[in-house]
């Protein structure tokens, strides 16, 4: 059940992108473009995303438990830390430069779009990277004596 749901959800998702024109990287840039060809039509998708996502979490959290799941995995943290402002922070510059995010850019796959592809494939690699780095940074580090 938990499969052909997900499968589901994320056809709903992805043509939510495709339908808004989140997938278009020439619409998304025309957003960020305030001084020349600015676009507003991506600040309606946007509100009107955290409106369903407001009235869906008050309606779902009610709930004792999800419905394919034991319990809800609700963040615990509360913090601004470093590497949440700095991964905010290269969102966005990666968003405003390739005008693709990763919900954006996986529909935009099925396009057969080359940009695309680059976009995706440079986001695995950032995100093995970071793995990488954040593993080494956790590593005990031996000591010299």
């Amino acid at each position: 059940m938990a499969v052909p749901l997900a499968f589901l959800i994320g056809l709903v998702f992805g043509t939510g992108i495709m339908v808004s024109g989140m997938a278009n990287p020439a619409k998304v840039l025309n957003f960020f473009d305030i001084a020349g060809t600015w676009d507003p039509s991506l600040a309606f998708v946007m509100g009107g995303a955290l409106t369903v996502a407001l009235i869906g979490y008050r309606i779902v959290l009610r709930r004792p438990r999800p419905v394919l799941d034991t319990c809800f995995h609700l963040p615990t943290r509360r913090d601004l830390d470093p590497a949440l402002i700095g991964g905010s922070a290269l969102f966005g510059v990666g968003w405003g430069i390739a005008g693709f995010c990763p919900g954006g850019s996986i529909p935009a796959l099925g396009l057969l779009r080359p940009q695309a592809a680059v976009f995706v494939c440079a986001m695995l690699a950032g995100m093995a990277i970071a793995r990488r780095l954040r593993a080494r940074r956790a590593a005990p580090r031996p000591r010299l004596s």
